[in-house]
């Protein structure tokens, strides 16, 4: 299925007048019969020169690089400085999103590809998609971003300097994760900034650490979220495998490899499992509300445009080829259904400001999970508008309850009331956001609802699917009613402290939020075209001309949206009694929350007890034991699958007295170490074996592992030499007849497995590729001499350095235990006075 658009992509080859690799898609602008072809004269030069400085300025990589390098020195400065820190703090997304606005007129016409090889081997690299989908997440992550940084800005201004910085740069690390993640087009790349979102998530919901409720609730969304994530990874190391390809570009202009295999199905299900996680869909939808215990700005941002709207995002990113399995829509559209209704009832129960807002922020994730899942191009309109809509009002809503709790200490709806008059901006500015939150004109939020029902009326779904959208969306407008009235409007059950005022930078996000709400409504031109086309059109798959406007006339999605406002306002005036009702339904909480998690959590770290005191009782003959049987069974299934050893033809010349010499002493020592029951005839045993195994090297050419392999044998006799001056030189058996009995059966039994898997690997015929490969590169590719230097260093430096740091943290592990040992030795008199 190919994706309709043709993304400008330039590569120049060599002769340009642009540096070889130079790929941005602004130079496919240059003058016809000059990209691309040698330069003839100075002046062509000087405007090869001009284009190539204007695409690297106009790069979209080099504006996330610069995003991020100012994302992690602005906190720093903000330290030290708080107004000028703040400042950059805010400079930095702020800029981020004049730049992807300037990028509006570009992404209309056509996605902008940029490349930037990364591992080429594996088929990964760090290559730029930016199509109308990515771009309004982009929008969305920066714009919200900047005021998400000026709120956060002034909530921990009377936080000490390291704290304040500390929080500043989570959530400025945090935007830069989100920005790569929705554009990145290799899908190995989006899975590592996936990633980076999660632990970054748990770093915000975890923020203040001396909180129980923090601490749990960061660990929680943290194995959630990055359970799902290898559930991704497993989805995307598949589609690799069966369409040769991480490219979202690649696949979306040809899936049919992807799409034919066997493994479409089991792909598509590893990769919604993530995707669910991701954006709390059921039945993982209780992480979320739980992740309010994080500091409002942190709450405002990760529930209205960042993580929880990244599994939707890649649901909606792949829906152009995940929908040529019939069963994915309706998959979507059940657990869509299914999230928005439990979501919707659990906020009735919900108490406090934030878990109201929070179950909210999961039904309307549940929504755009079902419209992803409905087809037709509506459908398409209706997610992209949806997304903008929420992403607003959500974001306002969070900031003004931070406010309100910010300025009296209370989390509790039940207990506010009366502020209207203290905090008049901050209850204007939620009256703002509640209207579109409400889905009332002329708000963005009144025509995403119009299109949402517009969506499900034309679905194969109609009456499900607009009967959860009639009772959802009720809840929705009777939670808008309550956040609106219960804190301001309604009068005050007891004196409430406001130990707090209105500040500036706490105050202007929730209203500019609240006003583009109202703007985007009485002026949909603003973003249709320009934004909610080509954004639809991406997720689509097809090119399409999009409408959004205010007024569809008297149509069935008025009367349904007029009916929704008439049920939720009745809701909202019997809000407490109905509240009461469900809170005392203890079957809900049996169902509906995390106790499901626990039990599983709790039932893993048991088993993890069980296992270990089962396997790693602190007994090593039962370590090697199990090692030793395993590793037999391994090597007997291989052996039985490639039809036993067989014996090779080793030439007579290779044999000689010298090679029988050492094996003999090989083998005497390997039988004095077994038998003996001295230590020191033990290691002299051991160390014959060692020595001989050097000789062996060094007989079949191989000097640098005979001199390794020398000097770690005479560094194990001095080492264990000392240690001996410690222990007792003859131990005592300790094991009975029966264990002995079984070991030596058991290494019989081994050492025969190994013999006989010698004898297959020594059969199989030699592939002279390999080595070759080696010798040839060696000294061109990584300019060394000693091939076996090379390939230790150069091309397996990643497992060398991997090795090496096995054995420092090894030593490090033995001088902590070394240094306790001794410092418990030490007898009371040496020890310091108390109190000198």
């Amino acid at each position: 299925m190919g994706h309709g658009f043709s993304p400008r992509v330039l590569v120049l080859p060599k002769g340009s007048c642009f540096p070889q690799g130079f790929l941005f898609y602004q130079a496919a602008q240059a003058a016809p019969g000059k990209t691309g072809d040698a330069c003839t004269s100075p002046a062509d030069m000087v405007r090869a020169r001009v284009r190539e400085m204007e695409a690297r300025l106009l790069s979209v990589t080099l504006a996330l690089v610069l995003g991020l390098i100012g994302s992690i020195l602005a906190p720093f400065v903000a330290a030290r400085s708080k107004t000028i820190g703040n400042a950059l703090v805010v400079a930095v997304p702020a800029l981020l999103f004049l730049f992807f606005l300037m990028q509006l007129p570009a992404v209309g016409e056509a996605p902008i590809i940029e490349v930037n090889p990364w591992v080429p081997t594996l088929g990964i690299d760090l290559t730029i998609r930016l199509d109308g989908f990515s771009l309004l997440f982009a929008l969305l992550i920066s714009g919200i971003g900047t005021l998400v940084a000026l709120y956060a800005a002034s909530y921990m201004d009377e936080k000490p300097a390291f704290t304040r910085a500390q929080f500043l740069l989570y959530i400025l690390l945090f935007m830069s994760a989100m920005l790569a993640t929705v554009t990145a087009d290799n899908l190995m790349a989006l899975f590592v900034f996936w990633e980076m979102t999660s632990l970054l998530s748990f770093l915000l919901v975890g923020f203040d650490s001396t909180k129980l409720a923090a601490r749990k609730a960061a660990l929680q969304s943290m194995l959630v979220t990055v359970g799902g994530g290898l559930s991704l990874l497993a989805g995307i190391i598949l589609i690799g495998v069966t369409a040769d390809t991480f490219s979202i570009n690649a696949l979306m202009a040809d899936s049919s490899a992807l799409t034919q295999s066997p493994l479409f199905s089991a792909i598509i299900i590893l990769m919604m499992a993530g995707a669910f996680t991701k954006s709390a869909q059921v039945p993982f939808h209780f992480w979320l509300p739980n992740a309010m215990a994080a500091p409002t700005p942190a709450s405002a941002y990760l529930h209205s445009a960042t993580m929880v709207k990244l599994g939707v995002f890649l649901l909606a990113t792949m829906a152009p080829i995940f929908s040529q399995a019939a069963w994915f829509g309706p998959t979507l559209v059940a657990f869509g259904g299914a999230t928005m209704l439990i979501a919707a009832l659990q906020a009735l129960r919900s108490t406090a400001f934030k878990a109201v807002l929070a179950f909210s922020t999961v039904a309307s994730l549940g929504t755009i999970t079902m419209l992803i899942g409905l087809e037709g191009e509506v459908a398409a309109v209706a997610t992209v508008g949806f997304i903008l809509a929420h992403a607003l009002y959500k974001a306002a809503l969070f900031f003004c309850a931070g406010i309100v709790i910010h300025a009296t200490g209370e989390p509790r709806l039940s207990r506010l009331g009366g502020l209207a008059s203290v905090l008049p901006i901050t209850a204007g500015a939620t009256v703002l956001a509640a209207i579109s939150a409400a889905g009332l004109p002329p708000s963005v939020g009144f025509i995403s609802k119009e299109y949402l029902f517009e969506a499900q009326l034309e679905s194969t779904f109609t009456t499900i699917a607009v009967l959860i959208g009639v009772l959802v969306n009720t809840v929705m407008v009777a939670i808008a009613v309550v956040v609106v009235m219960r804190p301001f409007f309604r009068p005050a059950r007891r004196a409430l402290p406001v130990h707090h005022g209105e500040a500036t930078g706490m105050t202007v996000g929730p209203v500019i939020l609240g006003i583009t709400g109202l703007i985007f409504g009485l002026a949909p031109g603003l973003v249709a075209k320009s934004l909610i086309q080509p954004a639809a059109s991406a997720i689509y798959g097809e090119p399409l001309d999009a409408s959004f406007y205010l007024w569809h006339g008297l149509t069935p999605m008025l009367a349904l949206s007029a009916l929704v406002v008439a049920l939720g306002l009745l809701l909202a005036k019997y809000w407490n009694p109905i509240h009461i009702a469900l809170r005392r339904r203890r079957v809900f909480d049996r169902l509906l929350t995390d106790r499901g998690y626990y039990w599983v959590l709790d039932s893993t770290l048991a088993l993890a007890r069980w296992s270990t005191l089962r396997l790693q009782n602190g007994d090593l003959r039962i370590y090697t034991v199990v090692i030793a049987t395993v590793v037999t069974f391994a090597m007997g299934y291989g052996l039985i699958a490639g039809q036993g050893p067989v014996f090779p033809s080793v030439p007579h010349e290779d044999f000689s007295i010298y090679m029988i010499g050492v094996t003999g002493l090989i083998i005497v020592g390997s039988i004095v170490a077994a038998l003996t029951t001295s230590l020191v005839t033990a290691i002299i045993g051991v160390s014959l074996a060692g020595y001989g195994l050097a000789l062996v090297f060094l007989l079949n050419g191989g000097p640098d592992l005979a001199l390794t392999q020398f000097s770690v044998e005479t560094l194990f006799m001095v080492i264990v030499t000392a240690v001996l001056l410690r222990l007792p030189l003859v131990f005592r058996t300790t094991r009975s007849r029966g264990e002995r009995s079984f070991d030596a059966v058991l290494a019989g039994v081994f050492a025969l497995a190994i013999f006989a898997s010698v004898l297959w690997i020594a059969a199989v015929p030699f592939n002279p590729v390999i080595p070759e490969y080696f010798a040839q590169v060696s000294y061109t590719e990584a300019f060394g001499r000693n091939v076996v230097n090379v390939i230790l260093v150069d091309f397996r430096a990643l497992d060398t350095f991997g090795e090496i740091a096995v054995v420092a943290f090894a030593a490090l592990g033995a001088w902590a235990l070394l240094r306790r040992h001794n410092v418990a030795r030490k007898k009371p008199a040496d020890m310091p006075a108390k109190g000198s």
